[in-house]
């Protein structure tokens, strides 16, 4: 019997080690992975990301906004393991906790400061202010923030993730956005339904 045990117990530990290794974008066996087929042959083109043009010579925007170049918006970069971000934060703005599920991600403030932080699995807030030329890593898949609390300056910041797709789940908009029932909600954070029917109308704009 205890042979059996200590058998399925390293067949467990084998098993979420190689989960664990396979965890992330898969490796491919290519140089890249090229577009469709009906799309023609690859050129200089395809590697070429435009998007972040729209950032020059514009003015600052008047609410937080980011520009993604991630496997979405720019396909080569699928089987590549990486994608970006630019941040824009107008004074006092927020970009409010989330998570990225499927990466970690590398802030580096370009101009201005930032208040970041993120909370582990113990509850633990790790937090920090960053000034311009200041890099913070968020770990894969724990819930983080950003806020410029300069009262008259912006700010911005390139993220750099570790996967194509590193997807987006926005905490508030998740649990309040989503049809998750009032009374679960209620019942979950300790108050009463017409308090999780406030909240949720003042996320559904």
């Amino acid at each position: 019997m205890a042979s059996k045990l200590h058998f399925f117990l390293l067949l467990s530990v084998t098993c979420a080690s190689w989960h664990i290794s396979m965890a992330g974008d898969p490796d491919i066996l290519t140089d890249f992975i090229p577009p469709p087929a009906f799309l023609g042959a690859p050129s200089g083109n395809y590697f070429t990301f435009t998007g972040m043009r729209s950032l020059v010579g514009a003015p600052f925007p008047t609410t937080f906004k980011v520009l993604k170049a991630t496997m979405m918006e720019f396909p080569a970069l699928n089987g590549q393991s990486v994608s970006y971000s630019v941040l824009q934060f107008p004074n006092g703005t927020v970009n409010p906790p989330h998570t990225h599920p499927r990466a970690s991600e590398l802030l580096f403030v370009l101009m201005g400061s930032l208040q970041v932080g993120f909370v582990d699995t113990t509850n633990k807030l790790f937090t920090q202010t960053l000034q311009e030329g200041d890099i913070f890593v968020f770990p894969k898949g724990l819930v983080h923030f950003q806020f410029n609390g300069d009262a008259k300056n912006p700010a911005l910041a390139l993220s750099a993730f570790g996967s194509a797709s590193p997807g987006t789940v926005k905490v508030p908009s998740a649990v309040f956005n989503s049809t998750i029932d009032d009374q679960v909600l209620a019942l979950s954070f300790k108050t009463d339904v017409a308090t999780i029917q406030k909240l949720k109308s003042g996320l559904s704009g």
